[in-house]
């Protein structure tokens, strides 16, 4: 019993000294991230609990990356209008995923125009 209870009180500490030097540093509220690393190692069980419950924002607060399934290159170079921070509606997000599509397939042409050009110029050589 007393086993878990220290492996539980480990895997709780490791998270939040992972999670504190992981995150970026605007993601980290109230004190400096090497506060929060102090707090966490000098006082592991309190300083683990108050970082996430105080120190760290939350996904719900970052806005705009929600959408991007955590990888920015996903929309990177996609244009987009600004919803001022609004929820789509359904049909907004439809359109938006067909101008992705849209984007993509004109890379990928342009991908495969030049790769013939460059076997057209290899073949007149």
């Amino acid at each position: 019993m007393y086993i878990l209870i220290s492996l539980a009180m480990f895997l709780l500490i490791v998270g939040a000294l992972v999670d504190i030097i992981t995150r970026p540093e605007g993601q980290v509220k109230h004190l400096p991230k090497l506060v929060w690393i102090l707090l966490v190692v000098l006082l592991p069980l309190i300083g683990s609990i108050v970082w996430f419950v105080a120190g760290r924002e939350y996904a719900g607060s970052l806005g705009s990356s929600l959408g991007t399934f955590g990888d920015p290159r996903r929309t990177a170079g996609i244009p987009r209008s600004g919803n001022g921070g609004r929820t789509m509606t359904t049909e907004e997000e439809l359109a938006a995923l067909d101008r992705e599509i849209e984007f993509h397939e004109k890379q990928n042409r342009i991908a495969r125009l030049e790769a013939e050009v460059v076997e057209r110029r290899k073949s007149t050589e």
